[in-house]
């Protein structure tokens, strides 16, 4: 069993930061791209950031300048700094990532459960 567990969110005013974390735990062999996206009330969920087991990242053009997205290996951790935060970035973040639970498989994609950041104007 593979879990992926969020923290961090919370209400905070605009202009401030927050920091969201996501465990990765259970069976696993090796985690390749990790991943935050978002979903606001009536909006379809969106990618943020990604970052592959390499280290290299890519963020959306709406939080570049503002959000930074790391990985610690040795914890299987992914981390999403967020500064200068927006009311239009309110959302439930989700983590996800790319998991190969046994030396045979594919990478599944696992989620998970969210973490409900919240700016206020």
């Amino acid at each position: 069993q593979v879990q992926l567990v969020e923290s961090g969110g919370g209400l905070v005013q605009a202009g401030g930061s927050l920091r969201l974390s996501c465990t990765a735990s259970g069976n696993m062999f090796s985690i390749g791209a990790m991943e935050w996206h978002r979903q606001a009330p009536g909006e379809q969920r969106e990618l943020v950031a990604r970052i592959s087991s390499g280290g290299s990242t890519n963020l959306a053009d709406s939080v570049k300048g503002r959000f930074t997205i790391s990985r610690d290996n040795l914890k299987n951790m992914v981390f999403l700094q967020m500064h200068s935060l927006k009311p239009e970035d309110t959302a439930v973040y989700y983590c996800s990532a790319e998991i190969k639970r046994f030396i045979a498989d594919d990478l599944g994609s696992y989620w998970g459960q969210g973490t409900q950041v919240t700016v206020s104007s």
